[in-house]
């Protein structure tokens, strides 16, 4: 029997596993599953057992950019203008001052390090520093859902800390897209000789308009379309499209996949269609993608190890300074609280999503320490995000109750 074939019996097992058992286990008892896929794609990788090669792995990669291209979708669907409109700007104030101060903080200090523990030179630990502070900046979106299921059962899914921390997953997404993205423009390598290379701004125009036209040509075939299979497949299409199409100009998937799910939820009138057909895949393609990193891993040097685990560290520092500061720039800290910080730990698709794209590229630095920190950072955080974000919110809902018996 061939690895493809182990490898496809083995999601395909896992996922109906998933389904069943690990499913059952997330909503009985808050714990986000994921982790266990991460650990099996490590003990099947060329690593460990051996059972996926590392040339099986690579014969994968237009299902990981796909699947890549799809986390960037989803985050795209989330904004829809109507609804946004909805929310107080002071919400949003927040949520962007949390999303900029933890990515600077984690990139700044990771760069610190990087020269002065590790030994990197400035200009090669440049990168992969701004990459870490993006990668930092995300946050569990899956762990939130999953809180919020629970909290609507308890009557508290009407909490304004649960609020902010939804927009601030969402803003944390598209500031750690934004953010990699331009990094990537501006160290985008030359062309070959004889070529006149275009500039990071005209870098960032191409990254743009490769999604601003897959959105506007498939909306224009999406149309009223309501089938689930068909508009399956016609996302699909358009996402891998314009994921190959980035990819191949050495650029990153996710912004023009995000653009794609911005127009077509804002544009068609089979939104809810759209919306639904994207998260019912979303999952499953992120739990696949987990073993597919897993496999993909590798072991960083010794010199690694330290910085590595510095980075969960800072990292989580800084999301719980970051927001502590952000709430009481924009005022909000009565409302939110000292440790609202603390619904933002866990990290994410997103997170391997970049992870994943960074070790893509060819002309990556510190490529698998980037890789490392990210997995070891998921692996530790996001089995108890929703854990957090429930303890937040009911913490938040007793010092309001408190407050007002003080008052009266």
């Amino acid at each position: 029997m061939s690895s493809s074939l182990i490898l496809v019996l083995l999601v395909v097992g896992g996922y109906a596993a998933a389904r069943l058992a690990v499913g059952f286990i997330a909503r009985r008892f808050l714990v986000v599953a994921g982790a266990e896929y991460l650990l099996l794609g490590i003990l099947l990788g060329p690593r460990v057992s051996g059972m996926i090669s590392s040339n099986v792995v690579d014969s994968f990669g237009p299902f990981i950019t796909l699947a890549i291209g799809w986390m960037g979708a989803v985050i795209g669907a989330e904004f829809y203008i109507p609804s946004l409109l909805r929310i107080r700007g002071q919400v949003y104030q927040t949520a962007l001052l949390e999303a900029l101060l933890t990515a600077t903080t984690v990139a700044g200090v990771m760069y610190a390090i990087l020269v002065w523990l590790v030994g990197v030179s400035p200009a090669v630990a440049l990168a992969p520093s701004v990459i870490l502070g993006a990668i930092a900046t995300t946050t569990s979106s899956w762990g939130i859902a999953l809180a919020v299921r629970r909290l609507a059962r308890e009557g508290a899914a009407r909490a304004p800390v649960l609020r902010q921390v939804q927009v601030a997953a969402g803003t944390d997404g598209v500031v750690a897209i934004l953010i990699f993205n331009l990094l990537l423009c501006l160290t985008h390598p030359a062309p070959p000789a004889g070529i006149r290379p275009p500039t990071p701004t005209e870098w960032a125009v191409i990254t743009v308009a490769i999604g601003v036209i897959a959105g506007i040509l498939y909306h224009l075939f999406l149309g009223g379309e309501r089938d689930p299979d068909r508009l399956f497949i016609a996302l699909a299409a358009a996402i891998t499209l314009a994921s190959g199409t980035a990819l191949y100009a050495r650029l990153s998937p996710l912004l023009p996949a995000m653009i794609i799910g911005a127009i077509l939820i804002n544009t068609n009138q089979n939104r809810t269609e759209i919306a639904t057909a994207l998260h019912r895949v979303q999952r499953p393609l992120y739990l696949v993608l987990l073993i597919f990193a897993g496999a993909a891993w590798q072991p960083s040097t010794q010199a690694a190890l330290l910085p590595i685990l510095l980075f969960v560290v800072i990292r989580l520092g800084a999301k719980l300074g970051s927001a502590r500061l952000a709430a009481r720039l924009s005022s909000r800290l009565n409302v939110l609280g000292l440790n609202w910080g603390r619904a933002l730990m866990g990290h994410g698709s997103l997170a391997i999503a970049i992870a994943l794209n960074y070790r893509l590229l060819d002309s990556s630095a510190l490529p698998n320490l980037v890789f490392s920190a990210t997995i070891v950072s998921v692996f530790l955080t996001d089995v108890v995000s929703a854990r957090f974000v429930r303890n937040v919110v009911h913490h938040s809902r007793y010092v309001q109750r408190r407050t007002t018996e003080i008052h009266n």
